[in-house]
């Protein structure tokens, strides 16, 4: 089921209770799928399978080096050991998400009625969630690598997140999180160089945020007739502050300090000005970008900040 044809097949809002009846057709087909087709990775995950010797836990392509005159000096080995790092850090990172996304979810459902399949479905994306915040743990763990932890100033914001994200700023930031990731995962998951465990846990992630995305890109359609020019302006415009965030945790210098490098700021800004990782920032924002710019959510401001960080040709 895509969510294109979720939208073509229910007419579009005129009015606050077209848009609730709309999102509630959604709901229901959303939780017939996830019912369908969804995965325990405990179970579906073989965590003690021995590790493939040779094979990457990023594909080379997508490791921020690659193309680079570091990453030609670089042994088999080490280039491993810096797929291992990166792939820690974007699980990590996507730990950190998915528990935002969360406690944004619950605090919308205390405004929420309980017995609206709106909140079941709600109910059933954080719970899909939680697995995937264990998946990515149990995935780190058996990497042999260690999870990379938040900066105080990044903790106070994932408090502060969830009490604003309302409206269409909370499906745009929702968004964000998501395909940044799910672009990357759609293009990587089949690569013969992938270690097995981390292809397993791509094939799941990706199957699972699609309904995610599905939900987030739906509500944007619908409230586009019904939201506000405030709501509208603000929503366009403050998700390019994520830009420079994410720049900074995808080129993490504490990646390249475990990953051996004696002076891991300077490798990171030799990531930062490599073409080929622009290339991969490019892909990656490039489906979300079409997306918000078709929906009137990509502001000056926002336009300006993904492009400076690397994210818009």
């Amino acid at each position: 089921m895509s969510t294109t044809d979720d939208i073509r097949t229910t007419p579009t809002p005129k009015s606050r209770q077209d848009y609730r009846d709309a999102r509630t057709t959604i709901a229901h087909r959303l939780l017939k799928s996830s019912s369908n087709r969804s995965y325990d990775p405990i179970i579906d995950i073989d965590y003690d399978a021995p590790l493939v010797d040779g094979k990457y836990f990023l594909p080379p392509a997508v490791v921020t080096l690659h193309g680079t005159d570091v990453w030609d000096a670089m042994t088999g080995e080490q280039r491993i050991e810096l797929s291992r790092q990166e792939m820690a850090n974007i699980l990590s990172v996507g730990i950190w998400f998915e528990n935002l996304l969360n406690r944004a979810l619950l605090i919308r459902l205390m405004r929420a009625d309980p017995a609206a399949a709106t909140t079941h479905y709600s109910l059933t994306e954080m719970g899909d969630e939680c697995r995937h915040m264990t998946m990515f743990g149990k995935a780190i763990e058996t990497s042999g690598a260690r999870a990379y932890g938040m900066r105080r100033w990044e903790r106070g914001a994932m408090h502060v997140l969830p009490i604003v994200m309302r409206g269409t700023l909370m499906w745009v930031i929702t968004l964000v999180g998501e395909e940044l990731f799910d672009a990357i995962q759609r293009q990587v998951r089949n690569d013969p160089d992938l270690q097995p465990m981390v292809a397993q846990l791509m094939q799941i992630h990706v199957t699972e945020e699609a309904r995610h995305i599905g939900f987030a890109r739906d509500a944007i359609v619908r409230r586009r007739p019904i939201r506000s020019r405030f709501e509208t302006v603000v929503a366009a415009n403050l998700h390019g502050l994520a830009a420079p965030v994410f720049r900074r945790l995808f080129t993490n210098p504490e990646m390249y300090r475990r990953a051996g490098f004696d002076d891991p700021a300077a490798i990171a800004r030799i990531a930062r000005r490599n073409p080929e990782f622009h290339n991969v920032q490019v892909d990656s924002f490039e489906p979300l970008s079409t997306f918000l710019e078709k929906n009137g959510l990509m502001g000056p401001l926002a336009r300006r900040m993904w492009r400076r960080s690397g994210f818009l040709r």
